[in-house]
């Protein structure tokens, strides 16, 4: 059942993650057809709330009590929620709406709260990929996902940063009240129904340097030549070692082995390519070293989770060459 709902709120939360719930849950849509929620806002630490934009506030009559009530709780990002301590009575509410067969749901450092109620313990989670590492530290026995853009351990559903909670939320809506419902709200949203892919698509990933000389000329000379096939034989002639130190020399100054190093940078190419020009895809895979569209199109989606059209349109819209 999904038909009351509440947001709630800490000091230093995020208006846009709070707009994504309110968006989907909280306007009423009831003379299209559309389920109306009962919807609030809840603050668990007073009436009035900063927020994390300069002189913005949120006032809410509701506190935690409204929570006992509600099918779905979510808890949009905040500010320093990666750091700060909660209230108790927020973590004990939020236990006991999981235990009496409630939903709860996070927006980006959301999930910091959940995972400080204990209810990211033994499940798998999203989250920004710029905090996966610190909710993993944190949180050791939680399995993060950091390329993913949500994840449903029902009743556990987490999303990745910002725009992502509005994936998550709206694949609620679909699994609890069908496609069509789910696909006319993200109409009114001007958003897609469903995206490709995971957060992936949208990690910078600068190129790894050497953090010595010993490799860094062939590096460079690498970077330079991704349309090339080469083999650690002829690498390593150019580095001036045997193949076996070479590799061994690789490892421990990129992190990675040969092959590795030149499949992620010849992906990371390809998506330059794809964002910034009209090349077909068989131009692509020629420039980057894969050499057919179809070997380009199966390590894009190995490495992205989407594929090179699907990013290609993402990144500059549904009109972009195919």
């Amino acid at each position: 059942m999904l038909q009351n709902v509440a947001a709630v709120l800490l000091d230093g939360a995020h208006p846009f993650e709070l707009g994504v719930i309110c968006e989907v849950f909280g306007i009423d849509r009831s003379d299209e057809g559309l389920p109306e929620y009962d919807f609030a806002v809840v603050s668990a630490e007073g009436p009035k709330l900063s927020t994390h934009v300069g002189g913005l506030s949120v006032s809410t009559p509701y506190g935690l009590d409204r929570l006992e009530e509600a099918d779905l709780i979510a808890v949009p990002a905040g500010s320093d929620y990666v750091r700060r301590e909660y209230p108790p009575e927020l973590l004990d509410a939020l236990r006991r709406a999981v235990d009496r067969g409630a939903r709860v749901l996070s927006v980006c450092s959301g999930v910091f709260v959940l995972g400080a109620a204990g209810l990211l313990d033994g499940r798998r989670c999203a989250v920004h990929w710029h905090q996966a590492a610190e909710l993993a530290r944190q949180y050791p026995r939680v399995t993060v996902s950091p390329d993913v853009l949500y994840v449903d351990e029902d009743p556990v559903i987490t999303s990745a940063g910002t725009a992502a909670g509005i994936d998550a939320c709206l694949h609620l809506v679909r699994k609890e009240q069908g496609t069509d419902v789910a696909n006319k709200i993200a109409r009114r949203m001007v958003v897609p129904p469903h995206r490709d892919g995971g957060q992936a698509q949208y990690i910078e990933r600068p190129l790894p340097r050497s953090r010595c000389d010993t490799v860094g000329e062939v590096l460079a000379w690498m970077e330079q030549h991704l349309d090339e096939e080469v083999t650690v034989e002829q690498l390593a002639a150019r580095a001036h070692m045997s193949p076996r130190t070479f590799a061994r020399r690789f490892q421990q100054e990129t992190g990675t082995t040969p092959y590795r190093w030149v499949l992620r940078q010849r992906v990371l190419l390809a998506q330059r390519l794809l964002e910034a020009t009209d090349e077909t895809m068989d131009a692509v895979a020629w420039r980057t070293g894969f050499g057919t569209a179809a070997a380009l199109r199966h390590q894009f989606v190995r490495a992205l989770g989407t594929t090179p059209h699907a990013y290609r349109r993402t990144f500059r819209g549904p009109e972009a060459v195919a």
